[in-house]
């Protein structure tokens, strides 16, 4: 069976613009997803990145441009100034962490109720009210908010260096069993190709 490690942060909103694309494709071809979520900012620092708020100001206004037309494209809300952006993306990261170990729920709906949280109901992501709320829209017990602390950590702390090791330096970013590399939520068609047998 082929599969997908899907690398990302809760904050990224180009990882909230993805949707759920990255699960029908999976569905459709019968694909596994492992779910990684890292610590952009220790990976921007690692991998020769800028945070957004450091950038050059006309590509600061291109992120926003883009962040539009794109969520138009997808037909989701977007606010392109959240209230709580960014935020401390680990506490969510835990509790995907945790989620996934236990099984049992809608990870990939944890994951983008998590992303739309942060960039289309102005929610903090970081807060444990919003997290357990989370859990529980996607059939997960909301008490894993507060499960698996010191082994998420562990798992977060893994993912940034098995990330940097594998090449990462974005979110969303994809890679397939032989190594195949597909870096933002615009290259999904191309992985859909790909395990297709088309590229």
């Amino acid at each position: 069976m082929a599969h997908i490690d899907y690398f990302f942060t809760v904050i990224s909103p180009f990882s909230y613009l993805a949707g759920t694309g990255l699960e029908r494709i999976a569905a459709r071809h019968g694909a596994g997803i492992t779910y990684k979520p890292v610590d952009i900012m220790g990976l921007f620092a690692r991998t020769g990145g800028t945070p957004p708020a450091q950038r050059f100001e006309g590509r600061q206004l291109y992120r926003m441009q883009e962040i539009r037309r794109q969520a138009a494209k997808q037909n989701l809300p977007v606010v392109l100034k959240p209230a709580y952006f960014p935020t401390n993306a680990a506490p969510a990261s835990y509790a995907i962490i945790a989620a996934q170990a236990e099984g049992g729920g809608d990870l990939g709906g944890l994951v983008h109720g998590l992303m739309r949280a942060c960039w289309a109901e102005e929610r903090n992501v970081a807060e444990d009210a919003v997290i357990r709320d989370c859990l529980a829209a996607a059939g997960f017990d909301p008490a894993l908010a507060d499960r698996g602390l010191l082994a998420g950590a562990e798992t977060y702390a893994a993912n940034l260096e098995e990330a940097v090791a594998r090449g990462v330096f974005g979110s969303p970013f994809y890679i397939t069993d032989g190594d195949e590399r597909f870096w933002g939520q615009d290259r999904l068609a191309d992985l859909d190709a790909h395990l297709a047998g088309d590229l």
